[in-house]
C-alpha cells in the first residue's frame, strides 16, 4: 500500500462491494476509485450521485438503463451508453456500482 493510500474503514464483501451502502461517503468513493485506477471527474460524480439518489428513493440499485437515460437527459452529446463505458471502462457493475457504494446487484454478472 502506498503511503498516500488510506485504508478503507468500511466493511466490504469478497468482491469489493460495500456490505452496507449506508457506510458510503464521497471520501470512500474516492478511495474505491483509486483502487480501480480512476480519478473521479464531474461526469463520474453526476452518475454516482444519480445512483445514490435512485437507491435512496427506491432501495434498489438502478439498472444501467436508468443511468443511461439520466445521462442522455443531462444533455450528453452522443451515445450515453458508450460514454458510460468510456468513463467506467471495466463496466457499470464492476466499477460504477462499486464506487457508488452499492451492493453487487443480484443476477448481474457483467455490464
Amino acid at each position: 500500500m502506498e503511503s498516500s493510500e488510506k485504508p478503507l474503514n468500511v466493511l466490504m464483501d469478497d468482491e469489493g462491494y460495500l456490505v452496507d451502502p449506508g457506510d458510503w461517503n464521497e471520501s470512500v468513493a474516492e478511495q474505491l476509485a483509486q483502487k480501480e485506477g480512476l480519478v473521479l471527474h464531474e461526469e463520474h460524480w453526476d452518475i454516482i450521485r444519480f445512483m445514490r439518489q435512485f437507491f435512496e428513493e427506491h432501495q434498489v440499485v438502478p439498472d444501467v438503463r436508468f443511468v443511461i437515460r439520466h445521462m442522455a437527459s443531462s444533455g450528453l452529446q452522443g451515445n450515453a451508453r458508450s460514454r458510460l463505458f468510456e468513463i467506467f471502462p471495466y463496466g457499470y457493475v464492476k466499477q460504477a456500482c462499486r464506487i457508488a457504494g452499492m451492493r453487487r446487484p443480484r443476477g448481474w454478472s457483467t455490464g
